[in-house]
């Protein structure tokens, strides 16, 4: 039903349910004008209404609760990443999610479905590389398919711990060396969905390879998924330094391989 022309002008790109369809949190992509960021998790927040979805004037305390909402995040986590945020990319109250794009702010090279930055720009590219994509969701199967002997069909692979420490040895030497921060940024993004989306199938702990796929790929939850539990700060330092450990004694290994050749 239309307004009537008295009313006052609503902005429904401000409220969590889908401008086309009407429902709660459902997914809509971006529509012409809005704008949106580098990091693959924000940007399925907007998608599907859990912040603006026009990616506009995002303050501090949305951000914050949408990832509670959205993610299931604790309160000393979703500070944690909002405080951060704009922190490295030096603001103050709103922001545009293009924003986060600074390079070397938040962002970071060697992302597992973005371009590098160009040099002597100031801001990284936002486009999803489908190749990308492709790559990641390819070597997990091929990965997955050895470890059984024979080839396995996408929706029969998890994403494991293993398989995101190795995506990120893999996209970490096409690109120049990350600092420890950003190093420490990007393990972090991918410690915070494992430990939001992990589980058991089939015995084997990990995210559905579908669910990765969509949600990198598309920016979107998987169809029907709301959270279970608390992800909590404690949990994702813990799964980064474990993804640390194992990538400095991956590349140990490597190391010492190639001096022996």
């Amino acid at each position: 039903m239309s307004l009537p022309a008295i009313h006052p002008a609503v902005d429904e790109k401000s409220g969590k349910t889908c401008p086309v369809t009407g429902r709660s949190h459902e997914y809509q992509p971006p529509a012409a004008g809005d704008v949106r960021s580098v990091c693959p998790a924000i940007n399925t927040m907007a998608n599907h209404g859990y912040i603006r979805r026009d990616g506009k004037g995002i303050t501090p305390y949305a951000m914050y609760s949408g990832l509670k909402a959205c993610y299931g995040l604790s309160t000393p986590l979703a500070i944690v990443l909002t405080t951060g945020g704009w922190l490295l990319i030096k603001r103050l109250g709103r922001i545009n999610l293009f924003e986060l794009g600074l390079h070397n702010g938040v962002e970071h090279d060697a992302s597992v479905v973005h371009a590098d930055c160009p040099p002597g720009q100031k801001d990284a590219p936002i486009a999803i590389e489908p190749q990308l994509v492709d790559e990641f969701a390819s070597e997990i199967v091929k990965t997955a398919s050895a470890s059984v002997g024979r080839e396995l069909a996408e929706t029969e692979v998890v994403v494991t711990g293993h398989d995101i420490v190795r995506t990120r040895i893999r996209r970490e030497k096409l690109s120049k060396p990350l600092d420890a921060m950003h190093a420490e940024i990007a393990r972090g993004e991918m410690a915070i969905i494992l430990g939001v989306w992990q589980k058991t199938v089939e015995g084997k702990e990990g995210i559905p390879l579908p669910w990765m796929r969509t949600w990198l790929g598309t920016e979107r939850l998987p169809e029907g998924w709301r959270p279970d539990h608390v992800q909590t700060l404690r949990d994702v330092v813990k799964r980064s330094g474990a993804m640390r450990a194992e990538m400095k004694k991956i590349r140990e290994g490597e190391a010492e391989t190639a001096r022996s050749q």
